[in-house]
């Protein structure tokens, strides 16, 4: 790990972080006109790369952009740059990749036909605070709402997050680690770059509406249903969640990580089990042999 230099490629030409640009004409720069993905590798394989690829050509589609390149090309290059970093099998590498619409007049309506640029950054894994998963997070319920799904949907995992941060912003202001953000109606979304869980009456649930389609969310679904555990997606009222009795948050980088304290909005805080309650723990496990699992069978895939 300590050999592993962090390296960015900027289409085909790969320099380490520090040394990467882009023009400043680029549509991504100025208006955040991209759309992207991140996984993780794990013994070199990177995680559901097909459900990334798949995601991030829907994200493409929703904003009305051809990506000039192709998935092979991409995966190709992703190869080039974790080879340039030095990384080995045992290095959990942190990869993202984005697709900005290209160079061109500086005007808000995209001219047709310009010619998509990828930016590849990969890194080591970041390591979250131990207390993170022997304790868990502090959440906090901001004033800033998501924004509606008619106005940006949240499934295009694109390069505008000023939502997010302003509802992160107002939760660190708190004392709090993350925020949960709630719709104008009062219903749950999601944390600022993670789904959210809840243990309410017995079940386990995560918000139906005004998330991303979260790929950890949707394997750790598939593995809690292959050892027979029911897990839903239903609407969450933020009233509901005085009754929730565990909470916790997933990711392609956390996995699963529980929640210890809620803040809501009026001040109050709703505590859950310190390191996450039974149903919390259950997850975490099924999750990481599932994990296990996958990169046995997917060890062709491997980049490195």
């Amino acid at each position: 790990m300590d050999s592993l230099e962090a390296m960015v490629n900027v289409n085909g030409v790969v320099l380490e972080l520090a040394q990467a640009t882009i023009p400043v004409m680029d549509r991504g720069f100025l208006y955040g006109d991209s759309v992207y993905e991140v996984f993780r590798t794990r013994d070199g394989v990177p995680l559901f790369l097909n459900d990334h690829f798949d995601r991030l050509e829907n994200s493409a589609r929703l904003i009305d952009m051809r990506i000039s390149q192709s998935r092979a090309v991409l995966i190709k290059e992703i190869g080039l740059t974790v080879a340039a970093t030095g990384a080995t099998r045992a290095d959990p590498l942190y990869v993202r990749y984005q697709i900005t619409r290209g160079e061109g007049p500086m005007d808000l309506y995209p001219k047709p036909g310009l010619s998509t640029r990828y930016v590849i950054i990969v890194k080591a894994l970041p390591i979250w605070k131990e207390e993170f998963y022997s304790r868990g997070l502090d959440l906090a319920i901001p004033r800033v709402r998501r924004n509606p799904v008619n106005a940006l949907d949240p499934n295009i995992k694109g390069g505008n997050y000023l939502n997010n941060i302003l509802a992160l912003s107002e939760a660190k202001n708190m004392g709090s680690d993350d925020s949960v953000m709630l719709t104008r109606d009062g219903f749950v979304t999601e944390a600022s770059n993670s789904n959210v869980w809840f243990v309410i009456d017995g079940q386990l649930v995560t918000p139906s509406q005004g998330n991303l389609r979260g790929l950890t969310k949707k394997h750790i679904h598939k593995a809690l249903k292959e050892v027979g555990i029911k897990s839903v997606e239903s609407d969450i009222h933020v009233n509901e969640l005085h009754d929730a009795t565990e909470c916790f948050v997933t990711s392609a980088t956390r996995d699963v990580m529980p929640c210890a304290v809620l803040r809501l909005e009026d001040g109050t805080f709703l505590e859950f089990p310190k390191g996450g309650g039974k149903v919390t723990r259950q997850t975490r496990e099924i999750f990481s042999v599932y994990v296990r699992d996958y990169v046995k069978q997917h060890q062709n895939e491997s980049l490195i």
